[in-house]
C-alpha cells in the first residue's frame, strides 16, 4: 500500500470586524478555498486581534464571530477539509504569546510600520496600550503553535511575516531547534476599489458586503464613482480607472471587452453601465449568498463547528507549548 504523503500546513487568520465585503473575498477567502486542495489548512478567528486597536470601544465579538464563519462556510471553507477555529478557545496561543515575549527586543516591535500607522490614527490624548506594541509577537505565537510551514500573504504582508521568522530563529538559536520557520506563500489578488475609489474597507464605509441583500447592492452600485471626466453619455471615457469597469472584469470577464470599448468611444453611458455590472454581480454571487441564508438559519451547527474545530487546533498547539517548555526547562 502507497504511504500517504503529509500535506504541508497552511495557517491563515482573520479579524472578526463582522460581515465580510467582496475585498475579503476576491483578497482572501477564494484562495483559502483552493488551498483546501493541496495543504492542510488551519484557518482562525483572530478575536484577541481585534482588540489591539479598539480599547475604547467594546465591539460584540460573539455575532461578528458567527458573522465571518458563516461568510467563511459559504464561500467555500469545508471544516471537513480544514481546521476552522476560534483563536480565544485555544489558550496555549496566549501562553506562548508570553513566552516568546520574553525574548523579543523592544526594537523590533518599534519598528514595525503598521504599529506607526496606528498610534498615528489614535484619538487625541490616547497612548497605545501593550496588546498594540506585542501584536507581531502574539501574532508570530498564531503561527509557530501550530508549526505551519506556510503562511498566505501578499507582497506588502511579508515584512510582518519575516519579523515572524525572526522570532523562530532567535528561539531556536536560544533554546533548541523547536519551531519550524514558517515561508510566505505569496497569493495575487486585485485590490478591490470601494464605491467611493478608495480600497474596499469597512471602516471606509465603502464595502459591498457578501450578506447584502439585491436592493442594497444595487443601491450601493449606484453610488459608486467612476471617470470623473465622462459627465454626459457622449463623452469619451478611461475605463481602466473606473471601479465599474474593474468590477466587470471580476464578474463579468467575457463582457468586459465590449464595456472597454463602448466606454471609451462614449456611446456608454455609466447609469446603464452600473446597471449592467449590478446584475453580473448578482449572478455571480447568487450560490454563494444563497449558501449564507443557509448556513444563518444554522447558528448553532455554526458554534458546534468552531467549538469541534478549536478543539483539534488545542490539541495541536499543545504539542507545540510542551515542546516549547521542555526546551526553556519550564
Amino acid at each position: 500500500m502507497k504511504k500517504e504523503t503529509k500535506k504541508a500546513r497552511v495557517l491563515s487568520g482573520t479579524r472578526p470586524t463582522g460581515r465580510l465585503h467582496l475585498g475579503n473575498l476576491e483578497g482572501a477567502l477564494r484562495n483559502y478555498v483552493r488551498l483546501q486542495d493541496d495543504y492542510d489548512c488551519f484557518y482562525f478567528i483572530a478575536d484577541w486581534h481585534a482588540l489591539t486597536d479598539r480599547n475604547e470601544v467594546v465591539p460584540d465579538l460573539q455575532e461578528d464571530i458567527l458573522e465571518v464563519t458563516i461568510d467563511y462556510l459559504a464561500a467555500g471553507i469545508d471544516p471537513e477539509r480544514c481546521t476552522l477555529f476560534v483563536q480565544s478557545q485555544v489558550p496555549e496561543h496566549a501562553v506562548l504569546h508570553l513566552l516568546l515575549s520574553m525574548i523579543v527586543p523592544l526594537a523590533w516591535l518599534e519598528r514595525v510600520p503598521t504599529f506607526k500607522e496606528k498610534v498615528d490614527n489614535l484619538s487625541a490624548g490616547s497612548s497605545p496600550g501593550y496588546g498594540l506594541l506585542g501584536y507581531p509577537v502574539l501574532q508570530a505565537a498564531d503561527i509557530l503553535i501550530y508549526q505551519a510551514n506556510f503562511v498566505p500573504v501578499g507582497q506588502d504582508q511579508l515584512p510582518h511575516l519575516e519579523l515572524t521568522r525572526e522570532i523562530a530563529r532567535r528561539f531556536n538559536a536560544l533554546f533548541g531547534e523547536v519551531f519550524t520557520e514558517p515561508q510566505a506563500l505569496l497569493t495575487s489578488a486585485p485590490a478591490v476599489p470601494g464605491i467611493d475609489k478608495r480600497k474596499m474597507s469597512k471602516s471606509y464605509n465603502n464595502d459591498i458586503c457578501l450578506a447584502d441583500d439585491d436592493e442594497t447592492v444595487r443601491s450601493k452600485v449606484m453610488r459608486m464613482f467612476t471617470d470623473p471626466a465622462k459627465i454626459y453619455r457622449g463623452d469619451k471615457g478611461h475605463p481602466d480607472i473606473c471601479p465599474v469597469y474593474f468590477f466587470h472584469t471580476l464578474y463579468s470577464a467575457e463582457n468586459a471587452p465590449v464595456v472597454h470599448a463602448t466606454c471609451s468611444d462614449g456611446t456608454r453611458g455609466c447609469v446603464d453601465c452600473k446597471k449592467e455590472m449590478a446584475d453580473h454581480l448578482l449572478s455571480s454571487l447568487a450560490s454563494m449568498r444563497s449558501q449564507r441564508r443557509l448556513w444563518e438559519s444554522r447558528k448553532g451547527e455554526v458554534k458546534e463547528i468552531l467549538r469541534q474545530g478549536s478543539q483539534k487546533a488545542s490539541a495541536v498547539a499543545r504539542t507545540t507549548l510542551a515542546a516549547v517548555q521542555q526546551a526553556m526547562h519550564l
